[in-house]
């Protein structure tokens, strides 16, 4: 087992925490009681640290993670929203001014960035995630693209990132069927780097990310910009196209359904309206 490396709080931003070990930072996502499910509060909170972390060149290196039992379990649906002059909650403005600065802003950061991964990350706990340029997990992590199970599509990129990690067939799959992908499967289809014990997952990572941080930063960065030039290019159109027809989707009877059944605690029943 790697030793444990020196994390200090840095920040305590309530739905979120910093921590500092040198050269590398460890953001967690601090909703344990919601399994880090996303709220106003916390996306608006890692949109803005992504963004200072990306501009901070002390540091070298991020991991993100969550505390609690899981990495996130996605969007936070007992959240009130803002709601279109339609009556429809507003996810395009959610989307495109809170979400998709996360994502890009990890795609573009010139430094590395890890995802370690514990219990579920879903809908977009699994868009954080695979935005990573390295993701690793526990035995015990799954990984689920929720969406169609309350009537979605996949956002925050993941209509991208899946495909471009695992192909169309497997990133289809996990669309349309919405089932839990175990964390040693993810690891065959090539969706996540590695898989550890559980005992073993945040000494891990926290070890690989001090090592990148400590790493050539500007051959990492250019790795990154290599990459994102070739599977990522058209990732901005991409990610408009998703809020688009996200917002489609909320204003679907089978969204509402979904929401009711999820609240329920029951099997939705879909009308394909």
């Amino acid at each position: 087992m790697a030793a444990d490396a020196d994390f200090v709080l840095d920040k305590d931003l309530d739905a979120l925490r910093l921590y500092r070990s040198g050269p590398a930072a460890k953001l967690e996502l601090n909703r344990p009681e919601r399994m880090n499910a996303w709220n106003e509060q916390l996306g608006v909170g890692l949109r803005d640290t992504v963004a200072e972390l990306a501009a901070d060149a002390s540091v070298r290196a991020v991991l993100v993670t969550g505390a609690g039992r899981a990495f996130s379990s996605g969007a936070d649906l007992s959240e009130p929203r803002d709601l279109t002059p339609e009556g429809h909650p507003d996810v395009y403005k959610v989307l495109t001014q809170r979400y998709h600065p996360i994502i890009t802003g990890i795609r573009t950061m010139a430094k590395p960035v890890v995802a370690a991964v514990h219990g579920a990350a879903a809908g977009i706990g699994l868009s954080l995630a695979l935005a990573c340029d390295l993701v690793v997990a526990s035995e015990s992590a799954y990984f689920l693209l929720a969406f169609v199970n309350i009537g979605l599509v996949p956002d925050g990129g993941s209509s991208l990132l899946v495909p471009s990690r695992v192909g169309f067939a497997r990133a289809a799959e996990l669309a349309m069927l919405g089932e839990r992908l175990p964390s040693r499967q993810a690891l065959e289809w090539g969706l996540i780097n590695r898989v550890w014990p559980d005992s073993e997952l945040m000494p891990q990572a926290e070890e690989l990310t001090v090592r990148l941080a400590n790493g050539p930063t500007r051959s990492y960065a250019g790795s990154k910009r290599q990459l994102n030039a070739w599977l990522y290019g058209r990732m901005h159109d991409q990610l408009e196209l998703e809020a688009q027809v996200q917002q489609e989707m909320a204003g679907s009877q089978d969204f509402a359904e979904g929401v009711a059944a999820f609240r329920d605690k029951r099997l939705p029943a879909f009308t394909g309206r």
